[in-house]
């Protein structure tokens, strides 16, 4: 059976549990599903004080963002016996409270759906080709990779 992967870029927002239904609906075969939704927050990325934000303003090169995350689901599916993932990212302008994005993994059991979602959030955070800024009352400002993130993403690496 071929593995079901979507790979979504999109300006709208989405619905997290009907996303969620769409990978598992009729599957007798998978045992968890595994979900992440990340949301924007109205202080600054990484905790850094001063003043709120207003938006972030998501780019990414079309073509290749949805290549680059294709390759990294493939390589999640040769590491876990995944039985579903879906991948959608939101780009444009996203306001706190709105969703930016959601990662969801299915397998038999739960710590293969487990550690596939979170190595494909740790690839979307560190290395996928997307830019933020964020705007805010002293202007827009792009933001910086954080050490954790990298440090994170760094247990994956294969020896």
């Amino acid at each position: 059976m071929t593995v079901p992967v979507t790979i979504r870029l999109q300006e709208a927002d989405f619905d997290v549990a009907r996303e969620v239904a769409a990978l598992s609906r009729g599957r007798t075969d998978i045992g968890a599903v595994v979900s992440f939704s990340g949301i924007c927050r109205s202080d600054k990325a990484g905790g850094e004080g001063g003043d709120a934000i207003a938006a972030l303003m998501l780019e990414h090169y079309p073509g290749m963002a949805e290549a680059e995350i294709a390759r990294h689901a493939e390589e999640a599916l040769s590491r876990w016996p995944l039985t579903g993932i879906t991948i959608i990212h939101r780009y444009g302008r996203i306001v706190p409270g709105e969703n930016i994005v959601l990662v969801v993994t299915a397998s038999s059991h739960r710590e293969a759906a487990f550690q596939g979602a979170e190595f494909l959030m740790d690839y979307l955070k560190t290395q996928a080709p997307f830019w933020k800024r964020e705007e805010g009352a002293a202007g827009p400002s792009w933001v910086d990779a954080h050490d954790r993130d990298d440090t994170a993403a760094a247990r994956w690496a294969k020896s």
